[in-house]
């Protein structure tokens, strides 16, 4: 696959990867929350990707490919390039008892799978590369979920910069969902503002890593 990293010229690339529990076409509210963070990136010409992961067969498991092992329906081989090729992961979530979806474990479990992979420069498949995180609900945990994403993300080798979560929760209990009409959160000004920052925040980092060239193979390297 063609390496973004090492052409300046070439726009930038952002996957997100949306990990609701509603098969598509049913209406998630984490895409809507995405898709805003997505539009500032598109306006200054970033590629985007977007993947609703419960639309894809993607296995249980910490291999790359889960085929081998006896599911053979995985559907995370042909989607990891995807992830691969892009300079920001964006992970979204729904919260569910105050924790991030099932789905997400699973897509972060498979992302963990790919982390002994080793770049050019002998180090994991995820170094110079950037992390993000939304989170929408109707209950407490935005920061909860964030503080175990950007964890994890960190941990598999992406850079978290500042500021790269941002989210929406209504009252507390059944009520309106960010999209919902009169739920108020696609004009919140606190929503706004920190979607707004954690995309030019991606964008600033990963447009630094671009122009360094990663991060220096001094110290770092696997072997």
């Amino acid at each position: 696959m063609p390496d973004h990293h090492e052409n300046s010229s070439s726009p930038l690339r952002a996957v997100y990867v949306n990990c609701t529990l509603k098969p598509s076409p049913q209406l998630s509210h984490t895409e809507g929350l995405m898709e805003t963070s997505a539009d500032i990136l598109r306006a200054e010409g970033v590629e985007v990707d977007l993947i609703r992961a419960v639309d894809h067969p993607i296995a249980p498991g910490v291999q790359p490919d889960m085929r081998e092992l006896g599911f053979p329906d995985d559907a995370w081989p042909d989607l990891y390039p995807r992830v691969l090729d892009a300079d920001i992961l964006v992970l979204g979530t729904p919260l569910w008892l105050g924790e991030k979806s099932s789905v997400c474990s699973r897509v972060v479990e498979r992302l963990y799978a790919l982390s002994g992979e080793l770049n050019a420069k002998d180090q994991s498949i995820f170094y110079g590369k950037v992390g993000g995180i939304v989170v929408t609900g109707n209950e407490d945990g935005i920061k909860h979920a964030g503080m175990n994403l950007t964890y994890s993300l960190q941990h598999l080798g992406y850079i978290v910069g500042p500021q790269i979560d941002a989210g929406w929760v209504g009252e507390a209990g059944p009520g309106p969902s960010y999209l919902d009409e009169g739920s108020g959160g696609p004009e919140n000004d606190f929503t706004r503002r920190n979607v707004r920052i954690m995309s030019w925040n991606l964008m600033h980092v990963a447009r630094l890593l671009r122009e360094v060239g990663g991060l220096p193979a001094v110290g770092n390297t696997r072997t």
